[in-house]
């Protein structure tokens, strides 16, 4: 079926609507129109890392964490599995005449902002700092969520377009101003690709970018994603944007102006309530009944792509039973083991898994169930906490689970559980033989603007990097009493642990929120059931006072592209159980769009192991600004020890290019320089890893 097929159908249907038709389905809760044999539509889904809001499913770990996979095919298996779910549940829910919200198979996911700043409590639904890692995982995920059929298995949406990182509680009325540079660097290669690769929809973010409403945009919604590149989906406000365009930027005065505003630059849908003024706009010129009619046509589009209309549905052959199951409990596992991040070892790790020693797990996020799901996610059948996943993989150990404290409040007491607190914790501690330490935050306080206000939190973001002082008392205390100490972080972000606990963990994992069997996993990781991957898709800074303020959109001294300074452990950084070598690294071809860069790699450690094989591009002689280093090239190879295996990555020359002042792209003044290896080539990756990424010339 073609697109043209498909347009005239989608045409032909909202040619028989009266106007007031038309404007209803431009809502996101969609009514009838039985006239026509057309169903009720909710468009408003959630599929960030799994099928979300909607009863039983598979919840995967989180974005942020997906990102430290650093895996774009793994990526891409899991948004299959996700929308293999989608359709098993909307035969289901299609059999009943269930098309109520979050029933449906319009997705708005994935969000493929840049976590710029780690303070920002929305970054754990993104794929990190970098504009190439999350193009690629981006990419990856749309077409797993879409399939490649004729029919969309669902309709992915990039989000939030564009220039959107922050502040929370600002949001509804921020003006993000940035350069052209970082602009077309930066903020937008993201949602370029994700154009290139098909993508159904892109959501408008709330603020203003350079005084535009990002729902009533020229220059992003028509200039650039119309006119530059060709984009040919449909465009959905966040919701309650287009409200915001009148109330809160002050763009226009009136709901119906606001409404016109957004209608008239390419805004299809609207998630809130503004589009019901259409008519008023319409009435007063506003509007024409062709601005509708374009609107209807393009989401009939979509809905025909997705095969309602089909007498025949397809994928209506998905059954129910492959919601939860085997094979998406073992991709969930595979994918929550990849994605922990051990940032530190000194030797301790790993354990044995038949030790019969006391273990003490410990913290607020110990035996939490919200610390593994993060925020947009679904419900599991079953849910594996790190408490739980000691107890099953160390079956011979004698194991001890406390809260210890709350993740901020100061309460020595759980009045609701009648739990003793840090006093507790502790004593489990000191006379445990080795303590795990969970650590972290919650989707609770942080994430999606919340309206908390107060010494740590600013309405979802974090006001600074370090611990709330609750947890830091617990691990100080806990420190004094115990020598084996273990520290597992479960957070959407950064986290600051101070310098106690850092010099005095035998260990520290960086789990951020891992799905629900994110426990399992890192037990598994403790007792060396597998060899740890995961590399950070954001920068650790030592402190928030080294970063710009939040409001400032600048890119100066931000991400391991443009800091200067020291960072704690950074990008692309995670130690491993194993140890890999490179050698015979070479340009194995150039073509006018590529590089394809091959070595061999070997696994010189004794245990089996997956390589994160990084390639970053630097720049000698520029005389325009490029960033300090740019990845540019990824491959994930498992190797058995002593295994060796030839490598082949290819480099697209669009993420080596220079972006001049006006944000085109170019070839830079001077030589790239190609590193090649397991993580970034700055001073602080070589030092803690004690390895140098082998360099290559471009020419």
């Amino acid at each position: 079926m073609t697109k043209e097929n498909i347009r005239m159908r989608a045409a032909s249907l909202v040619s028989r609507m009266t106007v007031e038709e038309k404007i209803s389905q431009l809502l996101y809760n969609s009514p009838a129109i039985e006239r026509l044999g057309i169903r009720e539509h909710n468009w408003w889904n959630e599929a960030s890392h799994g099928l979300a809001r909607s009863g039983m499913a598979t919840v995967f770990p989180h974005a942020i964490a997906l990102a430290s996979t650093f895996d774009p095919a793994l990526i891409g298996k899991i948004g299959d599995a996700v929308s293999t779910e989608a359709r098993a549940k909307y035969n289901n829910s299609a059999e009943h005449g269930d098309f109520d919200i979050y029933k449906n198979l319009t997705f708005w996911t994935p969000n493929i902002n840049i976590f710029r700043d780690p303070r920002w409590g929305r970054g754990q639904e993104t794929f990190g700092e970098d504009p190439y890692l999350t193009a690629m995982l981006g990419v990856s995920y749309i077409k797993g969520l879409q399939g490649d059929g004729a029919f969309l298995k669902s309709a992915a949406c990039a989000k939030h377009f564009a220039v959107h990182s922050g502040p929370e509680s600002l949001r509804h009325s921020f003006n993000a101003e940035v350069s052209e540079h970082d602009l077309w660097e930066t903020y937008l290669p993201a949602f370029e690709w994700a154009v290139k690769a098909g993508v159904a929809g892109v959501m408008g973010a709330y603020n203003r970018t350079d005084g535009e409403p990002c729902c009533a945009s020229g220059k992003l919604m028509q200039e650039i994603l119309r006119d530059q590149w060709h984009f040919d989906g449909y465009y959905v406000s966040d919701c309650g944007a287009i409200r915001d365009i009148s109330e809160n930027h002050h763009f226009v005065e009136t709901l119906p102006e606001a409404a016109a505003a957004a209608l008239t630059k390419g805004c299809h849908l609207n998630c809130g309530e503004a589009y019901v003024h259409l008519m008023e706009a319409y009435e007063q010129d506003l509007i024409t009944e062709d601005d509708i009619t374009e609107a209807a046509v393009k989401l009939f589009e979509i809905r025909h792509l997705l095969g309602e209309f089909e007498e025949v549905r397809p994928y209506s052959d998905i059954p129910f039973d492959k919601l939860d199951c085997a094979e998406h409990r073992e991709l969930n596992l595979t994918a929550a083991e990849q994605c922990l991040v051990l940032l530190k070892n000194d030797g301790f790790l790993p354990l044995d898994p038949d030790t019969s020693c006391k273990i003490a797990v410990i913290g607020p996020n110990a035996m939490s169930v919200t610390a593994l799901e993060g925020n947009y996610n679904g419900m599991a059948s079953e849910y594996i906490t790190v408490a739980d996943g000691v107890r099953r993989v160390f079956r011979n150990a004698h194991v001890r689970a406390a809260k210890g404290c709350n993740i901020w409040t100061a309460n020595k007491n759980d009045c609701s559980g009648f739990t003793n607190m840090i006093s507790e914790g502790v004593a489990y501690a000191k006379n445990a033989d080795i303590t795990v330490l969970v650590l972290g935050l919650d989707c609770h306080i942080e994430g999606e603007e919340n309206g908390i206000q107060n010494a740590f939190f600013d309405g979802g973001d974090k006001k600074q990097l370090a611990l709330p002082p609750t947890q830091m008392e617990l691990a100080e205390k806990v420190c004094d009493v115990c020598e084996n100490v273990i520290v597992i972080t479960l957070a959407g972000s950064a986290v600051d642990l101070g310098e106690k606990l850092t010099s005095h963990a035998r260990a520290i994992i960086h789990g951020w929120y891992p799905g629900a069997v994110g426990g399992l996993a890192a037990a598994r990781l403790i007792a060396g059931k597998y060899s740890p991957s995961g590399k950070l898709p954001l920068t650790f800074y030592r402190s928030e006072t080294v970063l710009p303020p939040i409001t400032d959109y600048a890119m100066t001294e931000r991400t391991y592209r443009y800091f200067t300074g020291k960072p704690l452990y950074p990008f692309g950084y995670g130690l491993s159980y194993t140890s890999f070598a490179y050698s015979d690294v070479k340009l194995a071809q150039e073509t006018g769009e590529a590089y394809e860069i091959s070595c061999t790699l070997t696994n010189t450690g004794s245990r089996e192991g997956i390589e994160k094989v990084q390639v970053y591009a630097s720049y000698t002689d520029s005389r325009t600004p490029v960033p300090l280093y740019q990845l540019c090239g990824l491959a994930s190879v498992k190797l058995d020890a002593g295994e060796s295996a030839s490598v082949s990555v290819k480099v697209d020359k669009y993420w080596v290019k220079a972006v001049l002042a006006d944000g085109t792209r170019t070839e830079p003044d001077g030589e790239i320089v190609f590193h090649v290896g397991g993580h970034q080539p700055d001073t602080v990756s070589c030092e803690l890893l004690g390895t140098v990424p082998a360099k290559l010339k471009s020419k």
